[in-house]
């Protein structure tokens, strides 16, 4: 009976830490005050949860390519605000602009904006991760006025 009490209790740690790692907030990961553009064709796209991660090659000055991942809001929540699987095809080349991730040797970064070839410009961010208010986020209230923006 002990034995099973004693692996009930490690097997709800080790979920208990898996769920904490699965999400996280934005200043745990991301730098504020690192902005990042970043240009390139896709090629990968994650429609997973709780985040979607786009993969685009950025070439450098120098002419180098590296490969970045740029995490967005949930696969629903980009589907809400016009941002389709369809429109994420590989290829594609999209500019996004977001922060990047704290420890700056990995190529990674938490997206806001993404332009289309076309010009069509949508909010890739997760609303609510603490990520700064940069009027990006169609549900931030505009500064100094509350929710309801009246």
């Amino acid at each position: 009976m002990r034995t099973k009490l004693l692996l009930v209790a490690a097997a709800g740690v080790i979920l208990a830490t898996v769920s904490v790692r699965g999400h996280h907030a934005f200043g745990g990961e991301f730098d504020p005050n690192k902005p990042v553009l970043l240009k390139g064709p896709v090629t990968k796209v994650e429609w997973v949860n709780p985040h979607a991660w786009i993969h685009i090659e950025v070439t450098e000055p120098d002419g180098a390519k590296k490969e970045w991942m740029v995490e967005g809001g949930t696969p629903n929540t980009l589907l809400r605000r016009g941002i389709t699987r369809e429109s994420l095809k590989v290829g594609t080349v999209l500019v996004i602009d977001g922060y990047q991730a704290r420890d700056h040797t990995l190529l990674r970064a938490n997206g806001r904006n993404v332009t289309y070839p076309d010009g069509r410009k949508l909010f890739l961010g997760s609303s609510g991760t603490g990520a700064p208010t940069d009027g990006a986020d169609p549900n931030e209230a505009p500064k100094g006025r509350g929710r309801g923006g009246r």
